[in-house]
């Protein structure tokens, strides 16, 4: 052994450092946690736990002496603990792989039974689907059944209208109009009664026509079939509007039989219910009598002094109906769009006769097979027959039914192709107006026209020995000027003020804001706003007052889209093929009843309160309806070019159209309403509540 300084070292080991070995070793083990089934390592020793050896002075820390024998953990202990640890760890991580597996397996299970559930969800929905598809061709069949309904309807009235024999022409026909239009202008001396109760047929024969060019699908109507009914109708307002200016005439020319006793001057009041007529005729000229009042109305005139003084007459002829606006262009189908429908029917037309005529073939090949067997075995001859005739029988059904239904596939191609014309947005702006013009695609005029003359006064009859002798102008009724082309014999520059007129609103017309007054340009061939002040109404006693520059048509206007867009609107079953429609705006809530092919109004609100209108309770076709509506200032109804005026969101036209399609298979049983919604997504979707 070999010691040095204040430390020693062995070159072999000796019982006594074995045994402080051995200690280190264990108490190493425990300080490392190997009871604690942790994994074993080799550590460093603190401090505390360094043994002193002999023979080093004493400089290294003591060791502690335990108050019990601790039992020494051998090599192989060691290694057995390990290997349990291992086996433990191994057995963890099966159990725990075991587990894992069998939850997987659980849940594979549920999403295979879930997956199984769902593909039979997804079959039975897909079979459901197929019979409401069928179940939805089904009830589709009605448009075009509807279609050839009213297209039977018509002929029917065709008929009906033969042979009633009343006198009045098919409107439809142009010989007919032609012979009615010649005849009645050879007619002369007519009456102002005589001229009103034929106004009646016109009216009618005009309101045919209309309906017409209105109802008959875009795909039937020619464009010589629409001139002919627009020159139709043009023809018989003029006429119309002429023969009331003669009558006009020859009622003013017996004015001086007819004078007031207390004015001395003639004052004539006739009534219809198409048309009221006004006429005053200045026969004492006196000017200090300026204000001209109509007994039993308000309806009046303030005139200047010097048509006081003048030999005049003043005419207000109020028609209820507007013959001076323009004729509303008829929506017809583009070229492209037509082609192909016509190329369609002609498809289905050639596969018609090549089915037919294929029948046919066969029915010739089966007579010359039953003859062959008729000259072969005349014992069967009875049955061969009869079997022939019941395949002839038979095969002329299934060619009827085949022609049956590709007539009606080509009618609901017809009608499809109709109703998305009906809801398709114009793509061009109406022509720009100048200033003061009025754009009759923003506006509407209600309450008819007044027709505001000042007429020359015609020679006044005369009894002469019982005799009336008049003298008849070979020019006719003549118009005043006023004022005069050229005013320089006129000293005032006041001398030709605006006339104030007071005119009466029509009781069946609502305007739910003030109505604007515009007058008619002969010119330009459209209504101004221009050369009238002063305006003012009352609604309370519906007179509107206004000063006109010159005399000619004036009329009312209202916005067309006031009503528009809907606050809200609701369509509810009442009935088998009866709903009812509700539709709430800004100003009204307007409740209509619709039964099959029929319309009718049923309520009017007008700020909580509700209002009688002559139109309820009157069932009319659509057409009809909507007209009327829009006449009594109801106009819910947008046209082609609404969009410019509205700010609503557009929808396609093809998903609008299958959207109004399946609520009128269903509204029978369901009920739709409004949805906000349907204003946030995009135009290929359409949200509503049912």
């Amino acid at each position: 052994m070999r010691q040095t300084g204040g430390g020693a070292t062995t070159d072999s080991a000796s019982p006594v450092l074995n045994n402080v070995i051995k200690s280190q070793s264990y108490f190493t083990a425990k300080r490392v946690g190997l009871g604690n089934n942790s994994y074993l390592g080799v550590g460093r020793p603190s401090s505390q736990q360094w043994l002193s050896l002999p023979g080093s002075g004493g400089q290294g820390p003591k060791a502690k002496k335990s108050g019990s024998k601790k039992k020494k953990v051998t090599k192989a202990e060691r290694l057995k603990l390990l290997q349990e640890e291992e086996e433990r760890r191994l057995k963890e991580e099966e159990e725990a792989r075991l587990k894992y597996e069998k939850e997987e397996m659980k849940r594979l299970e549920i999403q295979r039974i879930e997956k199984e559930k769902w593909h039979q969800l997804e079959a039975k929905d897909l079979e459901r689907r197929n019979e409401e598809l069928e179940e939805l061709y089904l009830l589709e069949r009605c448009f075009p059944e509807a279609e050839k309904l009213k297209h039977e309807t018509k002929l029917l009235s065709q008929w009906k209208h033969y042979i009633q024999c009343d006198g009045s022409p098919d409107p439809s026909v142009a010989q007919e109009m032609n012979t009615f239009i010649s005849l009645w202008k050879e007619k002369t001396n007519e009456t102002f009664e005589e001229v009103i109760e034929k106004s009646k047929v016109v009216l009618n024969l005009i309101e045919k026509l209309k309906f017409i060019l209105l109802e008959t699908p875009p795909c039937d109507l020619q464009d010589k079939n629409i001139i002919q009914y627009q020159e139709s109708i043009l023809q018989l307002q003029d006429l119309l509007h002429l023969k009331f200016g003669v009558a006009t005439e020859i009622l003013l020319r017996q004015a001086s039989t007819l004078a007031d006793l207390d004015s001395g001057n003639m004052e004539k009041v006739i009534k219809d219910e198409n048309v009221t007529l006004y006429v005053w005729a200045n026969l004492k000229k006196n000017p200090r009598h300026r204000s001209v009042r109509f007994s039993e109305t308000q309806i009046g005139f303030e005139i200047p002094r010097i048509l006081a003084t003048s030999d005049i007459a003043i005419r207000l002829l109020h028609t209820h109906y507007d013959h001076v606006s323009a004729l509303h262009p008829v929506s017809t189908p583009s070229k492209e769009h037509t082609s192909a429908v016509t190329e369609l029917v002609k498809d289905d037309v050639k596969n018609v006769e090549k089915a037919i005529s294929k029948e046919v073939e066969e029915e010739s090949k089966q007579q010359e097979r039953g003859s062959h067997l008729i000259q072969e075995e005349e014992i069967k001859v009875e049955e061969e027959q009869g079997d022939i005739e019941v395949k002839m029988s038979s095969a002329e059904e299934e060619s009827e039914a085949i022609k049956c239904e590709r007539e009606m596939k080509v009618l609901s191609e017809t009608v499809s192709a109709a109703q998305l014309l009906l809801v398709e947005n114009s793509s061009e702006k109406p022509d720009f107006f100048e200033d003061n013009v009025v754009d009759l695609c923003q506006f509407t005029t209600l309450g008819g026209v007044y027709h505001l003359d000042i007429l020359e006064l015609p020679p006044q009859c005369k009894p002469v020995k019982g005799w009336m002798i008049v003298e008849i102008l070979k020019e006719g009724l003549q118009k005043y000027t006023y004022p005069p082309e050229t005013t320089e014999e006129f000293e005032t520059e006041n001398a030709f003020p605006p006339i104030e007129v007071t005119l009466e609103v029509h009781e069946n017309v609502i305007f739910f804001e003030d109505p604007v007054v515009v007058r008619w340009d002969a010119e330009g061939k459209h209504w101004r706003t221009d050369g009238i002040s002063n305006v003012s109404y009352k609604p309370k006693e519906r007179l509107v007052t206004f000063s006109l520059d010159t005399f000619g048509p004036v009329t009312l206007i209202q916005d067309a889209h006031i009503n528009m867009p809907y606050q809200s609107w609701e369509l509810r079953p009442l009935d088998v093929n009866k709903v009812l429609l509700t539709v709430t705006t800004v100003f009204t809530e307007i409740q209509i009843q619709i039964k099959e092919n029929l319309c009718m109004l049923s309520s009017i609100k007008l700020k909580d309160k509700k209002h009688i209108s002559i139109l309820e309770g009157t069932w009319m076709t659509p057409i009809p309806f909507i007209i009327a509506l829009k006449e009594a200032g109801l106009n819910i109804f947008p046209t082609r070019h609404s969009h410019f005026y509205v700010i609503i969101n557009n929808k396609v036209p093809l998903v609008e159209v299958k959207a109004y399609r399946q609520m009128a298979l269903l509204s029978s049983a369901f009920a739709f309403g409004w949805s906000k919604w349907n204003l946030l997504c995009n135009s290929t979707k359409v949200v509503f509540k049912w």
